[in-house]
């Protein structure tokens, strides 16, 4: 069985009341909207880690627009 992790947090009213009808209008609970946002979260910042750090390095290599990066990858 997986390990799990109890967290509590404190959300200004008028953020809880978005979550609330978001959920709510979804049919989800709201511990599963904030696990899945949470986990998008850091799935972009890694991300976004990735881009700049190979981004450095294709200026390095003279590539500087997403075209020229593509015509090197494919």
């Amino acid at each position: 069985c997986a390990m799990r992790s109890v967290l509590s947090i404190s959300l200004p009213d008028k953020v809880a009341r978005e979550l609330d009808r978001f959920a709510k209008s979804q049919g989800r609970n709201k511990s599963d909207v904030v696990k899945e946002s949470i986990g998008i979260y850091l799935w972009e910042s890694r991300f976004e880690g990735a881009r700049k750090g190979l981004g450095a390095r294709a200026k390095k290599k003279g590539m500087v627009t997403d075209e020229d990066i593509f015509k090197e990858v494919s």
